[in-house]
């Protein structure tokens, strides 16, 4: 199994329309550079797609800097319950880093948590 550590913040896919293409909105922005983000990160990873059963997929959502030291140290690791949807993670990850996205039909483990960063770490199976 190879095991690669994505050090950015998970963003969700945006819902976009025509006009983002010229005016961009402050999320679609956001998203753009998280692709670029991605993008740069997955030279790390062996050439070609993503193959197609992925062992694990985690995201780990930064927690809010207005959260008091105790909230947080008791929010660390536990399941992430808020938007954005773990499915919109997912779109915007496999739009991130996959050319096409239909060979990939089984992901094993995909979870979302509160960390003290945001990061993504996926686990392929080789």
């Amino acid at each position: 199994m190879e095991t690669y550590y994505f050090n950015v913040d998970p963003v969700a896919k945006p819902r976009m329309t025509q006009r983002d293409k010229w005016k961009g909105r402050s999320i679609v922005n956001r998203y753009n550079a998280y692709k670029d983000l991605m993008t740069l990160g997955s030279n790390q990873m062996h050439t070609g797609d993503i193959p197609t059963t992925i062992e694990s997929l985690i995201f780990y959502i930064k927690m809010p800097e207005s959260w008091s030291k105790k909230k947080k140290e008791a929010m660390n690791g536990r399941g992430h319950q808020q938007t954005p949807d773990l499915d919109n993670l997912l779109k915007a990850f496999q739009d991130a880093l996959c050319k096409k996205d239909q060979h990939i039909y089984s992901i094993k483990c995909l979870g979302k948590y509160w960390a003290e960063e945001g990061a993504i770490l996926l686990t392929l199976n080789t």
